[in-house]
Order: structure tokens, then C-alpha cells, then sequence
């Protein structure tokens, strides 16, 4: 299967502070893969570096087989790279509607019918079609974090970026945001996820990267990563043999 992702070699620093350190792997078509590593490891680094919000100090970032290095984040949104963010950052004042609507329109750059038929199809495929007219500051928190993965789902995405989206959530919260994602994979959608809430990952992701100080410390199939030595010691915090 072809690769839709390659990371080769990603490094960036500021001053002393290393974010990535010579990141490398690919994520083919319609995978999804699941990040994790402790809080300041670089995880969302990374995504600011595929993003194109971040550009690196060395390396290169190919998606759908171009080298998009040096591509604008804007361009990269248009290519096919849509993302959520850990804190839901909805247009408060707009509704659910309009703000999926803007993704549509400027991301997506669709217009009229067109947009407004994929806004209603996504709202009700992230339950939140009842919603609709509701203004996005008065969204639950659950809600809030439907309105991110609909308003990355309404660009379009050939690659879906979930950064913690499991994170604040009640464990029936998140199984019903689990199984929203789950389906979001099974249309073809290519996802990386990062969390924190381990077992959300494994109930959708085929394999699993480990991020320490910006540098991958392991990856393979998730069980088996989430059983290793280093694993244990670096991400859990705890001896292997403890």
C-alpha cells in the first residue's frame, strides 16, 4: 500500500529545547497510527511540523507523494491535512452549523448546495446534526470536541490529525467518541492520533509510535510497543521488572 505520510529526518529546536530529533516514519493510505510519550515529548510539535505551522531545522515532510517542506500550512489544508486541536477552539459567537460551514467553504473551497449538503452529512455523521442551530459557546465539552473533529472532517480531509481528543472525557463519553472515530476510518480516512487515554488508541489505531524529547523511542504494533521495556520505563514511568 502506497504511503500518503513520510517523515524523514524532521529536526527543530529552540535553543536548547529539542522538539524533534530526526523523526522518521511513513503512514500509508488509510492507516491509522497512534502517538503517545509524556506530556512535552514533542507530540504536537510534530503535528505543527506536518501542519506546516512549524517549519523544521532539518528534514522533509512528503504527503500524497510530494515533498510539501516548504509548502504554506494554508496550502497543506488544501492539499488534504486537517487537524483538531487539545483545547476545542470553536467560533464561540457562530453556530455549529457556520462554523462547520467555514471549514467547508475555506478549507474544503466549497460553495452553496455543495457545502451545505457535506456540512449536514458530517454533523450527522459526528451526532451533532441536532445541534445544528445551537451557538458553539454553549457546547458540553463532549460537543466541543465533536464540533473539532466536524469542522476537520467538513475540509475534507485525506489526512486526519487527532490531537487528545479523547482527553477531559467520561469513559461513556469516550466510547462514543471512539466509535465515531472508528467509523471515520473505515470510510478510508488516513488518521494519526495522539492520546493520552491509552486504551481509546487501541480500539482503533493498527500500529503505535512513542515520542521521548522529540525523538521516536519506539513503534510497531500497539499491544506489543505498550508491553516493552523501554516503553514501560520511559512513557509509564515505572521499572520494567517492577
Amino acid at each position: 500500500m502506497s504511503s500518503i505520510l513520510k517523515l524523514d529526518g524532521l529536526s527543530r529546536s529552540f535553543g536548547a529545547v529539542t522538539v524533534a530529533d530526526s523523526l522518521s516514519y511513513e503512514l500509508a493510505q488509510g492507516e491509522a497510527l497512534g502517538v503517545i510519550g509524556p506530556n512535552g515529548a514533542g507530540k504536537t510539535s510534530m503535528f505543527n511540523l506536518i501542519t506546516g505551522t512549524l517549519s523544521p531545522d532539518a528534514g522533509r515532510v512528503e504527503f500524497a507523494g510530494r515533498d510539501v517542506t516548504s509548502q504554506s500550512a494554508a496550502s497543506r489544508s488544501r492539499m488534504g491535512i486537517a487537524r483538531s486541536f487539545q483545547v476545542p477552539q470553536p467560533f464561540s459567537g457562530l453556530t455549529v452549523f457556520e462554523n462547520a460551514m467555514i471549514a467547508a467553504t475555506q478549507s474544503a473551497g466549497l460553495t452553496g448546495h455543495e457545502a451545505e449538503t457535506l456540512c449536514l452529512t458530517v454533523l450527522d455523521q459526528t451526532e451533532l446534526l441536532n445541534k445544528a442551530n445551537k451557538l458553539a459557546g454553549g457546547l458540553t465539552l463532549l460537543d466541543r470536541k465533536r464540533l473539532e473533529l466536524t469542522r476537520a472532517l467538513c475540509a475534507k480531509p485525506k489526512l486526519l490529525l487527532l490531537d487528545e481528543i479523547a482527553g477531559g472525557l467520561t469513559e461513556a463519553e469516550c466510547k462514543s467518541l471512539v466509535q465515531t472515530i472508528r467509523d471515520i476510518h473505515a470510510s478510508g480516512v488516513s488518521i494519526i492520533w495522539i492520546e493520552h487515554v491509552v486504551h481509546a488508541l487501541l480500539a482503533v489505531v493498527e500500529r503505535l509510535v512513542v515520542i521521548d524529547f522529540g525523538r521516536k523511542i519506539a513503534e510497531g504494533d500497539p499491544h506489543e510497543v505498550m508491553d516493552s521495556r523501554e516503553v514501560k520505563e520511559i512513557y509509564l514511568g515505572i521499572e520494567a521488572d517492577a
